[in-house]
């Protein structure tokens, strides 16, 4: 289990102390499965809390908890992606991006994921905001897992380097797996078009990080799960305006 403690010490603001370094290779695998305890928890605060308040508050209430548990991580990877996309040369988007300063670009982005996010849960019903938050958190993370595999770092050193160029195929091929299994039990069939939209936001962002950047980085990365995560939940939307979930 410790690679499951690494992955949530990693991914999440939970104090979690372990007594040695689990490694890269047993921690990536469990990114997918952090996302479904993640979604679980989301989910479960969005469901609750509209008993007592109206569903825009409670979805305001359950996206911000999400902020707060992950202390914004991949918010802040989309944030500096998207300022760094305001550079002319590869290397001066590379400089901005190291700058921790957010821009117009970057609060644009930031502004923009966390308002689709609010209004995605907030016309959810109960069961779909449960079912839809655990397998958009997992199939998100699992995007970013997939990305590593395919990708070079963009630098030598740094986080993102190191999870890149050290994540080994067949633990994190067991980890994607895990992760479309998850979300086949939360959801049902509504999985084949969450994990289509997914892999298209993936590779998508992927195109472009690369394009601008050179290469794939740790801000990438979480560009690619923010931007997966919006996609999946625009889908679960228009799913449960038409259908309801298989345990429902």
């Amino acid at each position: 289990m410790t690679g499951f403690l690494g992955a949530v010490q990693f991914l999440t603001r939970i104090p979690i102390r372990l007594h040695s370094d689990p490694g890269v290779a047993r921690v990536v695998p469990w990114f997918p499965v952090v996302g479904a305890l993640l979604g679980l928890l989301l989910g479960g605060v969005a469901a609750g809390l509209w008993e007592l308040v109206p569903p825009l508050v409670g979805a305001c209430v359950a996206v911000l908890a999400g902020v707060l548990v992950t202390g914004a991580f991949h918010e802040d990877g989309l944030a500096d992606t998207a300022d760094g996309l305001g550079g002319d040369t590869p290397e001066r988007r590379r400089e901005i991006l190291k700058d921790s300063r957010h821009g117009s670009f970057g609060v644009a982005a930031l502004t923009g994921s966390i308002l689709l996010r609010v209004a995605c849960v907030a016309g959810l019903p109960p069961a779909a905001a449960v079912g839809g938050l655990v397998a958009t958190h997992t199939l998100a993370r699992a995007g970013s897992v997939g990305v590593m595999l395919v990708s070079s770092p963009a630098a030598p050193t740094g986080m993102g380097a190191d999870y890149i160029s050290t994540v080994r195929r067949g633990p994190a091929l067991v980890g994607l797996a895990a992760g479309l299994v998850i979300a086949a039990a939360a959801t049902g069939w509504w999985a084949v078009p969450l994990a289509g939209a997914v892999v298209i936001a993936a590779g998508a962002m992927r195109w472009l990080v690369v394009r601008a950047y050179g290469a794939m980085g740790g801000d990438g990365l979480g560009a690619v799960e923010q931007v997966g995560e919006i996609m999946a939940l625009v889908i679960v939307s228009g799913l449960a305006a038409e259908h309801t979930l298989w345990w429902a």
